[in-house]
């Protein structure tokens, strides 16, 4: 009796160290689920968490009305956590395709407190029942949290180098609830002389390994499908690297790619973009031998660079080597690119840009940032001063630099207040905006260190668009385009400078973009 004692006590242990790897790989991947399906990855990661610990301080208050039957109310506590996690990352994608609205986010807040305060039960109710077992108070509440806190660290080390690189997010959810469903069926087997109907007991928990493996295999297929009524087009090409959700769909001849839900390119009119973005700053550059290009994992602006001969060096800075290793296998890439990051000249380094500037000692002759919008705080610090700063100080004299910049039509301050930022490091600054039909109109800010004159540019290379007369009318903007951005009372409204201290840029990314 006393050894069976013994063994019940050291599962109780491990079951509070298991349940907390659990638990905190479901609260990090709330976090990563809202901060790829609703954006802004610090807001979603603050939220999620913050109502996660809310949930558990709800659930432990609740611990104290469970006074009786202790094991049985842990088994079907973990049963619910089993259920209801293992199927949240899949219930996720189906709200985001079926509903609209807003659904998707109060379903995710909904999830996030109630799996939270199920967290907050178990532990509380492992103490009490490790002291009725006969472990004294303290000494159980010391271990069970131990156990707990060290849990916790093991969980969100394995949620970010091993279970969302190699799963993703749904088959994780669900082998998660698979191992808080066997922690449930081990105590229930430790326990069963202490239980009635403990077969009735064991039916449930088989029903629901059922439906978790079930959905371990298939339900990454089916996400699939539900991933395919968010986008227009067939899907062709889905992953999930250790950065982004990487799709790539195909209707007819377009060939459309998106980095977590995000358009990147069309087929049918990326060349406007490239176009736009390269030959200006090749068109006014004194040398051409040394190029940086910041993001562009996709090979198009390199491809671009390549028709200039003078070039004996262009270095790509991606961080996801996932987009690089697409853009070199996959054969609608390689048709757009035409295996341009394969070319003798390109050195692809797959590196963070803002540190890959902080370390290198190299300058450029021409420097192209063609990155993601500055939607969240890890892209937010590449659209900096003090980013800027560095790029400035990288750039040779009679150099320049083109930065997208998203779209003055649609997110008119934000592609404004991105120009006073380059401007505000000393660099003089154009203005570029240009239709692009599967993205609308959008802006581009070349900069340099002496005064860009437009008119002074001629482009002696192969375009598909673009033309010397072209490009002086794409110095020119609307009156509901331009930078004089006027406040509801009609006075002037002051650009402001977006800095590491100050990110006032998410902030107005957000407004400008919610009815779009």
């Amino acid at each position: 009796m006393e050894e069976i004692k013994v063994k019940q006590s050291h599962f109780i242990y491990w079951a509070s160290g298991i349940v907390s790897i659990c638990g905190i790989i479901f609260e990090v991947l709330f976090g990563a689920l809202g901060s790829y399906i609703l954006g802004d990855g610090v807001k979603q990661y603050t939220l999620t968490i913050s109502l996660f610990l809310t949930g558990m301080g709800i659930g432990a208050s609740l611990s104290e009305k469970v006074t009786k039957h202790l094991i049985l109310s842990f088994i079907y506590i973990e049963f619910l956590v089993a259920l209801i996690g293992g199927f949240s990352s899949f219930l996720m994608f189906a709200a985001t395709a079926f509903f609209s609205d807003g659904t998707d986010a109060l379903f995710l807040y909904s999830i996030t407190l109630i799996i939270g305060a199920l967290t907050g039960v178990e532990l509380p109710i492992l103490i009490r029942k490790a002291n009725e077992i006969g472990v004294t108070l303290q000494r159980s509440t010391a271990r069970v949290l131990f156990s707990d806190y060290a849990g916790g660290l093991i969980g969100g080390l394995l949620f970010v180098f091993l279970l969302r690189p190699q799963l993703g997010m749904v088959k994780t959810a669900f082998l998660v609830g698979v191992i808080n469903l066997s922690v449930a069926l081990v105590v229930l087997y430790l326990f069963r002389k202490e239980l009635i109907k403990k077969t009735l007991h064991g039916i449930v928990g088989g029903i629901i390994a059922l439906l978790l493996l079930a959905g371990l295999i298939f339900g990454e297929s089916l996400v699939l499908s539900f991933e395919q009524k968010i986008y227009n087009d067939p899907i062709v090409h889905l992953e999930e690297s250790q950065y982004q959700k990487i799709v790539m769909t195909k209707q007819n001849e377009d060939i459309r790619l998106y980095l977590d839900g995000a358009l990147q390119l069309s087929s049918i009119d990326e060349h406007r973009y490239h176009e736009v973005l390269v030959h200006p700053v090749m068109a006014y550059t004194e040398s051409q031998e040394e190029v940086l290009v910041l993001g562009g994992g996709d090979g198009l602006a390199v491809r671009e660079l390549l028709k200039y001969p003078g070039i004996h060096n262009i270095t790509l800075v991606d961080l996801d080597p996932a987009v690089v290793e697409l853009a070199n296998s996959n054969p609608h890439l390689l048709a757009l690119n035409d295996h341009s990051l394969q070319n003798e000249n390109v050195n692809v380094v797959n590196q963070d840009a803002f540190e890959f500037l902080e370390q290198s000692e190299d300058w450029f002759d021409a420097i192209f940032i063609d990155l993601p919008d500055p939607n969240n705080e890890s892209l937010n610090k590449l659209y900096t001063k003090e980013f800027y700063s560095l790029v400035r100080n990288h750039l040779q004299p009679g150099g320049a630099i083109m930065i997208q910049a998203t779209s003055p039509v649609f997110a008119r301050e934000v592609y404004w207040t991105i120009s006073n930022t380059i401007a505000s490091t000393g660099l003089e600054v154009e203005n570029f905006h240009v239709d692009v039909p599967s993205f609308g109109n959008w802006g581009f800010v070349m900069a340099s260190r002496e005064q860009i004159n437009v008119d002074s540019l001629a482009i002696d290379v192969d375009t598909d668009f673009l033309t010397d007369e072209m490009l002086q009318t794409l110095t020119f903007f609307g009156k509901d385009e331009d930078e004089n951005i006027l406040e509801k009372n009609g006075e002037q409204k002051e650009l402001v400078v977006n800095t590491l201290i100050n990110p006032r840029l998410i902030e107005i990314y957000e407004k400008s973009w919610q009815y779009y």
